[in-house]
């Protein structure tokens, strides 16, 4: 079967967003251009981590080129997005390894996120090798999404996926945990029900 590559080069909208209450929620990135939309699941800690990586590669290209990139130094006003994800939201699969890069040609963020794959190996060298493989086989691999970002669209993006994350849960002042509507058994109050 050959790969399915969602390319968005450059997007009209590339978004972190989340369906659900906090505590159940459903992580997508979302990448739309014209009619197209195309959506993928993935894990709250991955969100945060591209979040975290994608502000960092851009400070790295900032402090590399003397300043002289066209990347602002935090997300502009012009470029940022609070809307919702456009509905209807439909994965089209759930995300396993992400990628970055920077093309300095282009002065354009590259971000790819691949469809998670079980592989069959029977130990960590021949898993090793699966691995690289699967990532090499243009071909044939899994599903991506590939989004070429401006630096601004890279930064308006972080921040959104920085306030996507950080609006779950209140954590517990006493032991960080999260607290649900009705409490939490926080173990800092050695199991005592504590109110939100």
């Amino acid at each position: 079967m050959s790969r399915q590559v969602f390319l968005y080069d450059p997007p009209d909208r590339f978004v972190a967003g989340t369906v659900g209450l906090p505590g159940r929620r459903t992580f997508f990135l979302q990448a739309s251009a014209a009619s197209r939309v195309t959506s993928v699941s993935l894990e709250k800690t991955q969100v945060a981590a591209l979040a975290e990586r994608i502000d960092e590669l851009l400070d790295e290209v900032v402090r590399r080129t003397g300043g002289n990139a066209p990347v602002p130094a935090v997300a502009p006003a012009d470029v940022t997005d609070s809307a919702p994800l456009d509905a209807p939201v439909e994965e089209e699969f759930r995300v396993g390894t992400m990628a970055l890069a920077w093309d300095g040609e282009e002065q354009r963020m590259i971000v790819e996120a691949q469809a998670l794959v079980e592989l069959d190996a029977s130990d960590e060298e021949g898993l090793a090798d699966a691995e690289e493989r699967l990532l090499q086989d243009e071909e044939n691999g899994p599903p991506m999404l590939r989004v070429r970002l401006s630096g601004a669209q890279a930064r308006a993006f972080a921040k959104r996926a920085f306030d996507v994350v950080n609006a779950g849960r209140p954590p517990c002042p006493l032991c960080s945990l999260p607290l649900d509507s009705e409490g939490h058994v926080c173990p800092r109050q050695n199991g005592y029900r504590r109110g939100a």
